[in-house]
């Protein structure tokens, strides 16, 4: 039937397919799994990302890893690595997709680049704007952002080295204690306003749902004895930590906890959930759920349900890839430049309203993807948007989807940007897949948030602070749910 046992199509000039004949075809398993990690903990004094003011990091809390997942199915592979980063700038993510892909042979639209979101994780888009661009004159900053690409390639190679045949359950589990709550509120005079608490008299109600679902993927020894990974999701906000400490968030307490389940050498690869308007402040309680008690909790429900994941029968690997344009907000020339003195007044101390402040920030971003980068942008006090890339790459920008199925039960799908918890919801639902996995800020930061069409309506923090005009979300989850029904019927 088939003159050979994998095809490869480019369908589309943006449209990447690749699958290989089902197993039960050819009588036998091929699937081969590889995981690795390496340090990327930055040195003291490097700047810190998350926030809108500078702080310079004093120490480690825990350390700061790449973690790379490669599979391998005949001719079809795919690799992913998952970096304690708060974002993936598009810059890092082609140098590290291009790289890695010339020492691997995986496609480089088969290798996914994502982050954890950490802000207690460097902020490193300035010195990788500056090193890209040849100049290394601040030292060893620029250096630093260089040797993180590495660390991320290297982390892919070595996984890809470390292949071998294995084993895959995969499902899913309700985090039943509460460690994730909706941060929009909707109020008493029609707006939303984020971060607000339930006893406030003007607050109605939560402005939408949480995703209570832990997706579990366990990769074992092809005898399916020796846990070899676990790749886990969970649709919340990683800012559990502040100070001035390198920290993985509670993720790290997720590792720990699974470490102490099924052995110290497993791998815990975390991928972040649609969480744009999630995080861990309850807000009917006063306290604060610490990062330790947050990752304990998820690791505790991951734990519980470890032994009773069913083994995935089928394995046979199939990708699925799209390139979609969203159309960035409008910024006049006026608005930019205005913006920018607003900036270098806070730069000088000056005080500014808050949301005043993330509008200015926004369109300075926004004017760097339309018109370019003014002198370069790095006498500019924001980092944020440096980019060789996209710089004035006009009113459009072109985001990945990604989606990996690997048999007929599991999927994961790769989204760019922190959209809504409730797109994430809306793929879940309408995935052909058993188990779905949904791992956001995947090769490409930029456009920051992604609300909802109804989101932009209510207004508040995240639609202020969202690059890109209303119904981009809603595209990027209808073309996922194409791609995972495509990869389902292959």
């Amino acid at each position: 039937m088939f003159s050979r046992r994998f095809i490869t199509l480019r369908l589309l000039p943006l449209v990447f397919i690749c699958f290989a004949v089902p197993p039960n075809l050819l009588g036998e398993n091929r699937l081969r799994v590889g995981v690795a990690e390496v340090d990327i903990t930055p040195p003291l004094g490097y700047p810190m990302a998350g926030y809108y003011h500078e702080r310079l990091a004093t120490g480690v809390k825990d350390p700061l890893k790449a973690r790379a997942m490669v599979w391998i199915d005949g001719d079809c592979q795919a690799a992913l690595v998952i970096c304690d980063l708060t974002g993936i700038a598009v810059d890092f993510s082609l140098h590290v997709r291009r790289r890695a892909a010339e020492a691997t042979g995986i496609p480089a639209e088969h290798i996914v680049v994502a982050a954890t979101h950490s802000h207690t994780a460097p902020d490193y888009t300035r010195d990788l704007y500056q090193h890209l661009a040849g100049d290394d004159s601040a030292g060893d900053r620029p250096r630093h952002a260089a040797r993180m690409i590495e660390a991320a390639v290297e982390a892919i190679v070595q996984a890809n080295q470390a292949a071998r045949p294995a084993v895959i359950e995969a499902g899913s589990a309700i985090q039943r204690t509460p460690v994730s709550f909706n941060r929009r509120f909707v109020m008493r005079d029609g707006s939303v306003r984020t971060w607000m608490r339930l006893d406030h008299p003007e607050v109605i109600r939560a402005a939408g749902p949480i995703d209570p679902q832990v997706g579990m993927a366990v990769v074992r020894t092809v005898d399916g004895e020796r846990p070899l990974a676990v790749l886990s999701n969970f649709a919340l906000h990683l800012d559990t930590v502040g100070g001035t400490l390198w920290s993985a968030d509670y993720p790290h307490f997720v590792e720990q906890g699974l470490r102490d389940e099924l052995g110290p050498n497993v791998i815990s690869l975390f991928g972040l959930g649609c969480c744009g308007d999630i995080n861990h402040a309850d807000p009917a309680s006063k306290e604060r759920n610490s990062t330790a008690w947050i990752g304990g909790e998820l690791a505790a429900t991951m734990r519980g349900a470890v032994a009773g994941l069913p083994r995935l029968a089928r394995t046979d690997l199939r990708v699925r890839h799209e390139v979609v344009r969203l159309p960035l907000e409008s910024v006049e020339p006026d608005e930019a430049a205005h913006a920018r003195k607003q900036l270098e007044a806070i730069r000088s101390g000056a005080k500014l309203d808050f949301f005043d402040q993330v509008t200015a920030y926004k369109r300075v971003l926004i004017d760097r993807l339309l018109r370019g980068d003014p002198a370069n942008g790095l006498s500019e006090p924001i980092g944020l948007g440096l980019s060789h890339t996209w710089s004035g790459i006009g009113d459009h920008v072109p985001v990945d989807v990604t989606v990996i199925a690997v048999g007929d039960e599991l999927a994961i799908v790769y989204l760019p940007g922190e959209p809504f918890v409730e797109l994430g919801l809306a793929i879940k639902q309408a995935s052909p897949f058993r188990t779905t996995l949904i791992v956001e800020l995947a090769n490409s930061v930029e456009m920051i948030y992604l609300p909802t069409r109804v989101a932009y309506a209510g207004g508040s923090y995240e639609v202020t602070n969202s690059m890109v005009q209303p119904g981009s979300g809603e595209r990027l989850a209808e073309t996922a749910v194409r791609l995972l029904r495509d990869a389902a019927g292959r």
